[in-house]
């Protein structure tokens, strides 16, 4: 990801015009959003799509339409419905109380507003109804505009001038280099088209019983960087006590089946809306690893989506090297002033070992064995790529070469995220510890998949990884009075940069630690430092940099603590990982049972909910796959495909109440888990199944 300082909307600058607040990116907390990938229409919370901010209708980063404003001549709307929670269908009600029946303090003339967003296009139904004694006319219009912006352009506060719009048949179209948008009314009611105010407008005549509809559908030849990899192809159902929890996940789900993206007949899990609507290799990696239980197919499709674009040479500018996997893919140069990304760019220092560990879970829990073995290659460009990059300093680095790139390359990638405990920047370059511990995992959990596959072997893995382990556990330790903890990273001195961070999460279940350690990490993970009581921060507040609304420097990422959370459990703590796993959930109730990208680090002790992040993404593809991947953890299951066997513990934690995941697979065979009210774990199995049960 990268972060932009946030201004208020009503900053916007027009291009050309004088710019006091440059680089300053508008809000997104007080929108709603409908999204059904790459399409994502953003408006307020009353349904009307106004000018001003971040606020239109897009598709693959291109801003289509920046007003919809719906309007009767006569009186005000005032909405008294809201449907927002759906991801690609919102419905309004709205009255209008100076038109109609005036002999009655009650409204009677009323406006229903149902919209669906597919792909590429945008369909909205306006109903007007009646329940005065006499017909009454209603003058309904719709003002429409665009100004057919870039999306990066608008992430910097700024925008373009208005496209002057031309008639069409009953509607409205908008021409520029990029292509054309179009609004036009369907059929069955005449449509006066005013070009020049970019309205459009009808007068029904309606009657008690005999509503009007009039029917709107937006579409536009601008090209999509990836088509939209809908329908939604999951099973799964979720049902618990606690209806916070079950409206987290259900709504999670329906948020990642608006989040797939195609690339040829492979699906994968764009990374969020609106910044990030886009192939981004660590994102859609970590939200398909959180899935996997559900779906392997939508793992192995991601796999070769990212294989067909894994480097094959050594290109500074793009920071491509042989074998490494993209950060993020883009129709063109992503230009955000100081900082200036290709269209294919390859800074990231952990979604090379990242894809060993999503194909090696994958196959742990039966994805087509044909399938993975194609992906040998990939995986051993993957594995030399770890060998090749360590050999310097025996660590995986990141430095940026081009000076216009991403200054820090692991998943906290703003320029301030990696700092000593007094508050001084690391300077590159710089060895992040939960990437070493992906790395290890990845050594590990490969050299064994080209075994158990009879390929030929890597050299050098088994011995890479023992001497790993060793050497973290002696150089990455930080000595201090409350017993010593893992440092964030080395800098490019070999300095343990020893600030408290989430980062220690990723280190468990990952095989890196000792007992001695892991115990330590476990420990400091549930500090109140560190664990807000609504999930886990990303910097310790202890920090002389702390702050609850700094975008890697204290706030909360749910798919970090669902991350900490699955090595938790990984390790056994089982109370531990369900007491932030239930953070999660208390805090979604901030956000409509919608997880953002990220919130505020506010204490649950000081706060009934956190405060938004007012630039976060919602939806967030591994924010929306956090829950499932809690249930997951938190039932214990260990999948073994080999054996078609499913291990369990026979007690976890009963912190979230009783609760039950439905429509899990190992291989083609469908089971379904619960945790009963006392913690006892239940796998039920369907008639005939091959699958066997073991409790540990």
């Amino acid at each position: 990801m990268t972060e932009v300082t946030q201004t208020d909307e009503a900053t916007t600058t027009p291009l050309g015009a004088p710019d006091p607040q440059p680089h300053l990116q508008p809000l997104l907390h007080d929108l709603a959003s409908c999204v059904a990938a790459p399409g994502v229409l953003l408006t307020g919370l009353d349904g009307q799509l106004r000018r001003g901010g971040v606020s239109g209708w897009y598709v693959s980063d291109t801003r289509l339409l920046d007003r919809w404003e719906v309007s009767v001549v006569g009186s005000a709307l005032d909405v008294v419905r809201a449907e927002r929670r759906g991801t690609a269908r919102h419905a309004y009600s709205c009255v209008a109380r100076s038109v109609g029946d005036l002999s009655t303090p009650d409204p009677t003339v009323r406006i229903d507003r149902v919209r669906r967003l597919e792909e590429d296009h945008l369909v909205e139904e306006l109903t007007v109804e009646s329940t005065g004694g006499e017909p009454v006319e209603v003058h309904l219009c719709v003002d429409l505009g665009t100004d057919l912006s870039p999306m990066a352009t608008i992430k910097q506060g700024r925008a373009g001038d208005p496209v002057g719009a031309a008639a069409v048949p009953d509607g409205l179209e908008w021409t520029a280099p990029e292509g054309a948008v179009r609004v036009v009314a369907e059929a069955g009611v005449e449509t006066d088209v005013d070009a020049g105010a970019g309205r459009l407008s009808w007068r029904l005549a309606v009657g008690r019983g005999s509503p009007q509809t009039v029917a709107l559908r937006a579409t536009t030849s601008v090209p999509a960087l990836f088509p939209g990899g809908r329908p939604q192809p999951w099973s799964t159902a979720v049902d618990a006590t606690d209806v916070r929890l079950r409206r987290v996940a259900r709504q999670g789900l329906s948020d990642l089946a608006g989040l797939l993206l195609r690339d040829g007949d492979d699906r994968f899990l764009a990374a969020g809306s609106p910044w990030f609507l886009t192939l981004f290799g660590r994102d859609s990696l970590w939200a398909a690893r959180m899935l996997v239980p559900l779906d392997t197919d939508l793992a192995l499709s991601t796999l070769r989506t990212l294989a067909r674009r894994q480097g094959r040479t050594d290109d500074p500018a793009t920071e491509e090297q042989p074998g490494k996997i993209l950060h993020e893919v883009r129709k063109e140069t992503l230009d955000l002033g100081e900082q200036r990304l290709p269209p294919l760019y390859y800074g990231s220092v952990d979604a090379t070992p990242l894809f060993v560990c999503v194909l090696a879970d994958a196959h742990q829990w039966g994805a087509d064995r044909a399938q993975v073995r194609e992906l040998v290659p990939a995986l051993r460009g993957c594995l030399e790529w770890i060998l090749d990059q360590s050999a310097a300093t025996g660590w995986l680095t990141y430095v940026d070469h081009t000076g216009q790139g991403l200054s820090n390359q692991g998943w906290k990638d703003s320029h301030d995220s990696i700092q000593f405990a007094d508050g001084r920047l690391a300077e590159p370059p710089i060895s992040l510890s939960e990437v070493q511990a992906y790395a290890h995992e990845a050594v590990v959990r490969g050299a064994a998949l080209l075994a158990d596959l009879g390929a030929e072997p890597v050299p050098g893995l088994d011995g890479w990884a023992a001497d790993l382990r060793d050497r973290f556990g002696r150089e990455f330790w930080v000595d201090d009075a409350d017993g010593g903890h893992v440092a964030v990273a080395l800098d490019r001195r070999g300095d343990r940069v020893d600030s408290l961070a989430s980062n220690l999460g990723h280190l468990l279940g990952t095989g890196l630690l000792d007992e001695d350690a892991t115990d330590r990490v476990a420990r400091l993970l549930g500090d109140p430092r560190l664990d807000s009581g609504f999930g886990l921060r990303t910097l310790s507040a202890a920090s002389p940099r702390f702050s609850r609304l700094s975008y890697h420097g204290g706030t909360v990422w749910p798919h970090d603590t669902a991350i900490a959370v699955r090595g938790l459990a990984a390790e056994g703590r089982y109370d531990e990982a369900a007491a932030m796993a239930a953070g999660l959930v208390h805090a979604a109730e901030a956000f409509e049972d919608r997880l953002p990208e990220l919130y505020g680090g506010d204490a649950a002790s000081d706060v009934d909910l956190p405060a938004a992040y007012p630039a976060a993404c919602r939806p967030q593809a591994w924010s929306a796959a956090a829950p499932i991947a809690c249930l997951v953890a938190l039932a214990g299951l260990r999948a073994d495909a080999a054996s078609a066997t499913l291990r369990h513990p026979p007690h976890t934690s009963a912190r979230l109440g009783a609760w039950s995941l439905r429509g899990l697979r190992l291989g083609e065979h469908p089971f379904d888990v619960a945790v009963e009210p006392d913690g006892r774990v239940v796998v039920t199995l369907p008639p005939g199944s091959p699958l066997r049960v073991e409790v540990l």
